[in-house]
């Protein structure tokens, strides 16, 4: 992925066994880079990195463990070129229904997570090497229940610019990439545990996220993924520290109409 190199580069994926972080690991693979992936089901891991081909290397850890973000990077030969920390969990709850373990939950995968998946990789990084922390949309707006969703991802976009500043010495590069709203199995099962449960209604759900769009449409995992290895590559060696939001044109435009 980055142009010139001579040696064949090294990417890891977290939570890449389906959704978005599998549409980039397999976007990775096709451009030639060797990719580790993890998740933490083991079945569907082996069948993600089957499904990826290209000598694919899956390695079952949890993020939100040191001890199994140690094995992963113990797991990996050479330097590593690409961190994409992929893992993150949502979930609709408003202000008055949060728990312990809601909240616990929340920023133990998405905060904590995306901390021990890069620090845990600084020894193997090469120099030169790119960072990209997968936030969302969300981080960016107020929609009602998905308050702690949202702070655990504005955090996780914090993370980008200060440790862009922190690696600059090593001239290791660090964006964040915020999908919109993004069709995939994952959403479906999120609304159908909030009570959206039909066809219809997940259409009529589905349809008012997207009126706000200028694409006026969901992305797909595939175009999710050439945004991640747009920051992985070359292609954006004078970018550092921002955020790419690829949603369609909800928060940058407004588009009028009637309703």
């Amino acid at each position: 992925m980055r142009h010139g190199s001579a040696r064949q580069q090294v990417a890891i994926v977290t939570g890449a066994s389906d959704e978005i972080g599998l549409a980039i690991a397999q976007r990775f693979a096709d451009e030639g880079a060797r990719v580790y992936m993890t998740g933490r089901r083991k079945q569907e891991l082996d069948s993600a990195v089957a499904k990826v081909g290209h000598g694919a290397i899956g390695v079952q850890a949890d993020a939100t463990s040191s001890e199994d973000m140690d094995r992963l990077y113990a797991a990996v030969d050479g330097n590593i070129d690409v961190v994409v920390a992929n893992v993150g969990f949502g979930e609709f709850v408003r202000l008055e229904d949060v728990t312990d373990e809601h909240y616990q939950r929340i920023f133990d995968i998405n905060v904590k997570g995306t901390v021990y998946t890069v620090r845990k990789a600084l020894p193997k990084l090469a120099d030169h090497a790119s960072i990209v922390l997968v936030t969302s949309m969300a981080g960016r707006g107020g929609q009602e229940g998905l308050g702690t969703y949202a702070a655990s991802k504005a955090a996780v976009r914090s993370f980008a610019r200060t440790w862009a500043n922190e690696l600059k010495d090593r001239h290791i590069r660090v964006n964040a990439l915020a999908p919109g709203s993004t069709d995939t199995p994952a959403m479906d099962a999120v609304l159908k545990q909030n009570g959206i449960d039909s066809e219809d209604a997940v259409q009529e759900w589905k349809a008012k996220q997207t009126s706000n769009a200028s694409l006026r449409r969901m992305a797909q995992p595939e175009e999710q993924a050439s945004a991640a290895l747009f920051l992985a590559s070359s292609e954006s060696s004078y970018i550092t520290g921002t955020e790419l939001t690829v949603d369609g044109g909800v928060t940058e435009t407004i588009t009028w109409g009637s309703h």
